[in-house]
């Protein structure tokens, strides 16, 4: 997929379903999301301990899919389309925090939790799921305090388009 298919999926955002990436694509773009500068292979394969050979690999298939730019001896960093899936990433997994501490779990213990399974649900669950707790702005994760409600995949937009509350 070249990068102006992705970027038009996710300018389209009904078409975005949050089940695209593998998990370890997702926090590689999660962790990108957290940079202000261009990462280098050796900085993410020391934040995910793994070989550089590994980062790679997954550095080139996110370019190739348009999550990224990858500037040889410079770093990786997202393009558009990858913050878009970052931030959707990154919502989601305070969306889930916030319900698992609903029911008891610390915040530390819920993000624990939450880490394993979090790619495998989609927008759509995450968009109803944050409609029906009014769209909170606060997350329990205390890694990520503050739910963006992000103009772009805003469940917000989504609620009034689909008249929920």
């Amino acid at each position: 997929m070249s990068e102006n298919e992705t970027n038009n999926e996710f300018q389209n955002d009904s078409q975005m379903t949050g089940l695209e990436l593998s998990p370890r694509k997702a926090a590689y773009l999660k962790y990108l999301l957290t940079r202000e500068d261009a990462a280098r292979t050796s900085e993410i394969s020391e934040n995910f301990d793994v070989e550089p050979s590994t980062v790679t690999k997954l550095i080139n298939e996110l370019a190739d899919d348009g999550y990224i730019d990858h500037i040889p001896y410079r770093g990786v960093r997202l393009t558009e389309t990858g913050k878009i899936y970052a931030e959707f990433c990154l919502k989601r997994h305070q969306i889930l925090g916030l319900v698992f501490s609903h029911y008891g779990l610390s915040p530390d213990a819920a993000c624990e939790e939450i880490s394993r399974f979090e790619t495998f649900v989609s927008k759509n669950a995450i968009d109803t799921i944050c409609a029906s707790m009014g769209h909170p702005t606060t997350a329990s994760c205390t890694a990520h305090g503050e739910i963006k409600q992000i103009k772009h995949i805003s469940c917000l937009e989504d609620c009034k388009l689909h008249n929920h509350p």
